[in-house]
């Protein structure tokens, strides 16, 4: 699929079809993520892939009970790594530069899910000492994003966007 593409096509998907991920379609996402773009390129986040489907109930309570983490057929936690992220950029690597890490990598996962066609959505309401305990992080990650994954059982039509004079300020 053309770049451009993917984000006219891209969506967050919130139903699942009951069916696993094929393995090469995992790997070429993952792939993905990990070309991610970091500060310094310390590569700053960890990424926890679940596939077995208790994990995956846990992960969906401490999400509030949110259907979209229930029905996934596989899961990605990202995590910033602070600790990593802090050897060269002290504070500010351990405040920021690690969140936009996890970030910017979840990002290219969700955009990578939509052209294997799969679907995704972002989520970020979860109780984060739940979701550290259900996957094992250390003390040094932080959980910032959860991202559901499945073959989709529905089809969102496109959201509003803000038109581009409210958003860009030109100078």
């Amino acid at each position: 699929m053309e770049f451009f593409e993917v984000l006219a096509k891209r969506r967050s998907v919130r139903a699942f079809r009951k069916e696993p991920i094929a393995p090469e379609v995992m790997t070429r996402l993952l792939e993905a993520v990990r070309s991610a773009p970091t500060a310094g390129n310390l590569q700053a986040y960890q990424v926890y892939l679940v596939e077995t489907p208790e994990k995956i109930q846990e992960l969906a309570k401490a999400a509030m009970g949110q259907e979209c983490v229930s029905q996934a057929a596989a899961m990605l936690v990202f995590c910033a790594d602070a600790a990593r992220s802090s050897v060269r950029y002290h504070e500010r690597g351990a405040t920021l530069y690690c969140i936009q890490d996890a970030t910017i990598a979840a990002t290219l996962a969700h955009l990578a899910a939509t052209a294997l066609g799969l679907g995704s959505v972002i989520v970020g309401a979860y109780r984060e000492a739940e979701v550290s305990r259900v996957i094992g992080a250390p003390s040094h990650q932080r959980p910032v994003i959860m991202l559901p994954l499945g073959y989709p059982n529905e089809t969102p039509a496109p959201t509003p966007r803000r038109h581009m004079e409210d958003l860009v300020i030109r100078k």
